[in-house]
């Protein structure tokens, strides 16, 4: 858990930061920096021959093999979706400053919640309230400003709400994804090692697939070279920002999904809120973003709000810790 967790945090972060350095030096095709979120999965292959060890990722659910059909339909569901809230993404981070994106990032945990009631039975406790609705709060307060006068990204107004909108609905798409993921995992996939590959690569395959189609259609496929070349950083750098762009996104999505796997996917989405002081911090070093006072409190409510989602597994792991230790001595009673 704690290797899926550093998985999804150090990916998130880079990729976060990349994708703006993109944005910040000249370049401009939105299709092209959506495609980089999931054309990494080829470096995944390798990992479908390998046979973890058994005690690695084990096979926990013993239903009857999903059929071909099932498993194509949830992939292409899954690869579609991801393509689309991918794309809300990229212009999210193209018209806000990334330090606004990632805390805005924060509302997914609110939408996982909501979706995990309905579709995962996520019992809610009072910690669990407590750092979701500190988690949203951290990320509402941004509506509310718009001082970004001494951001690396100026945009206007218009563009501004536009960002803040596919931020949120990214978000959105984002959550419903995880949970969707998780109730595949306790239905219809078995749980092993080789599935939770299958998951991350053939869902990225789909979704390079729709983006590709994108690119293409819209036409920004033709003015590639020239965006090359005027790349600010120069020809090597814009490739070089494109392919640790794809790798990291992908790093990303083995943290996310085996946490998903490991623990449920509002634990993952909670991992993933702790990057929220990272990259911010980073970004007032890197493209030198204002740290307002707004974003200050911002950060600290998700700290704050993670404390208490983490806490309250420590309660948790307390309590299953005497029940385990019960169902231990029985079953050695019944040996003897």
């Amino acid at each position: 858990m704690v290797i899926f967790s550093l998985l999804l945090l150090s990916g998130q972060s880079a990729a976060t930061l990349l994708g703006r350095l993109y944005f910040d030096k000249g370049a401009k095709s939105k299709w092209m920096a959506t495609l980089v979120q999931t054309a990494g999965f080829p470096i995944l292959i390798p990992f479908l021959f390998v046979s973890p060890t058994k005690h690695g990722i084990a096979q926990s659910n013993q239903t009857k093999p999903p059929s071909t059909l099932i498993l194509v339909s949830f992939y292409t569901f899954l690869g579609v979706f991801l393509a689309a809230y991918s794309m809300l993404y990229t212009i999210g981070l193209k018209y806000l400053p990334v330090s606004t994106h990632s805390l805005i990032c924060a509302s997914q945990l609110g939408f996982n919640a909501l979706f995990c009631y309905f579709l995962n039975a996520q019992k809610f406790t009072p910690f669990i309230m407590n750092s979701l609705f500190l988690l949203t709060i951290s990320s509402t307060l941004l509506v509310f400003s718009n001082d970004d006068s001494g951001d690396s990204n100026k945009t206007s107004k218009g563009k501004y709400v536009i960002g803040f909108m596919c931020t949120i609905a990214a978000s959105a798409g984002y959550a419903l994804n995880l949970s969707t993921t998780q109730l595949a995992f306790r239905k219809i996939l078995k749980e092993t090692f080789r599935v939770v590959m299958n998951v991350i690569i053939y869902q990225s395959l789909v979704a390079r697939c729709v983006i590709l189609v994108g690119l293409f259609t819209s036409g920004e496929w033709r003015n590639l070279r020239r965006e090359m070349k005027e790349y600010e950083l120069g020809n090597v750098s814009y490739v070089m920002n494109l392919v640790w762009t794809a790798v990291t996104w992908q790093v990303f999505s083995i943290g996310a999904i085996g946490l998903i796997f490991k623990v449920s996917s509002l634990f993952s989405n909670v991992i993933s809120t702790l990057g929220l002081p990272i990259v911010p911090v980073l970004a007032v070093i890197i493209f030198q973003d204002k740290m307002t006072g707004v974003k200050v409190v911002a950060i600290l409510l998700a700290i704050w709000g993670f404390a208490s989602y983490i806490y309250q597994h420590y309660l948790d792991d307390l309590e299953s810790k005497p029940k385990s230790r019960i169902v231990n001595d029985v079953s050695v009673v019944e040996r003897a």
